[in-house]
């Protein structure tokens, strides 16, 4: 199989079913974005992590792939892989709350950092966020389920609490925001 097929150098791209579109389609955009979460989560697993959220990487990886392609297909196009369905959303929230139990309650934003793992995931929650946004637009234009869009803002949810745990493991405390004495200390 060639890499390259030349077939998008006017700017277009296939959709699952052979349609061809702008590169800039919101379709498009929405996959693309979902494509580059993917890639983050697979970033984020090249550092330390605890083998229990490696195995939920792994699944929130093989569920980007199969949101791509329900994404990459025209309403009413199967594109022949399992979508994303409510239990993957309930396994998402599992996880959270199982995180959760185990962190001290928030009662702040926290600013994005500490360790390198929790730097990872708060840059994945941020591009997953995107993602959301675009599968977002393009479900205000197109037919989309609504539970992709769950399914993405559930992963963000789990990335930033995953955040926070890998902080609370690596002896980081989360960095408050605002700080003491406010956003505007006079400075």
């Amino acid at each position: 199989m060639k890499i390259y097929t030349r077939g998008g150098d006017d700017g277009s791209t296939g959709l699952y079913g052979g349609a061809r579109v702008s590169k800039a389609d919101l379709r498009v955009d929405a996959y693309g974005a979902v494509d580059e979460l993917n890639a983050y989560l697979g970033w984020i697993r090249v550092v330390e992590t605890s083998d229990n959220i490696d195995v939920i990487l792994d699944r929130a990886q093989d569920a980007c792939f199969r949101l791509g392609a329900w994404l990459a297909s025209p309403p009413g196009r199967d594109p022949g892989v399992a979508a994303v369905t409510e239990e993957d959303v309930e396994v998402l929230e599992a996880s959270i709350d199982a995180m959760e139990a185990q962190l001290e309650p928030l009662k702040t934003f926290v600013l994005p950092g500490g360790c390198e793992a929790a730097a990872r995931f708060h840059i994945a929650r941020t591009v997953c966020r995107r993602a959301e946004r675009r599968i977002v637009a393009l479900a205000e234009t197109e037919a989309v389920e609504a539970v992709f869009i769950r399914w993405v803002n559930r992963v963000s949810d789990l990335l930033f609490v995953q955040a926070r745990w890998e902080n609370a493991r690596a002896g980081v405390p989360d960095v408050p925001w605002p700080p003491a004495g406010g956003a505007d200390d006079g400075a």
